[in-house]
């Protein structure tokens, strides 16, 4: 072993350069974690497959989250439910969170993809 280059990382390590660099920021081109719709469906929700195609018409970033296959996106869905003060029973799906505001499926179809927009 080549206790030369042991020696030269082990002092970068305690001197805190290794440690101490500048963190990276995301990329312009990448949406905000806090800007991208989440969408709680099923993949076999005729209403979430429409939902999922307007924004994909309309090149909307999303994230899907399948609550029938997914337990910890169903209980976090339920969560934000709960804190929205929204019922957790007879939901509508697909919810949506959206900069913030969370919405089901519980107004004329139309009406809820113009809040997608």
């Amino acid at each position: 072993m080549n206790y030369r280059i042991l020696f030269v990382c082990l002092s970068l390590l305690l001197s805190g350069y290794v440690g101490a660099q500048t963190p990276v920021q995301a990329t312009p081109t990448q949406p905000a974690q806090e800007q991208v719709i989440r969408i709680y469906g099923s993949a076999d929700c005729h209403y979430c497959i429409d939902a999922k195609a307007y924004l994909d018409q309309r090149k909307i970033p999303y994230l899907f989250f399948d609550i029938d296959r997914d337990p910890e996106a169903l209980r976090e869905m339920l969560a934000k439910l709960k804190q929205a003060g929204m019922p957790t029973y007879g939901i509508a799906i697909p919810v949506v969170e959206k900069k913030g505001e969370l919405f089901m499926n519980n107004i004329p179809f139309e009406d809820f993809l113009k809040k997608l927009d």
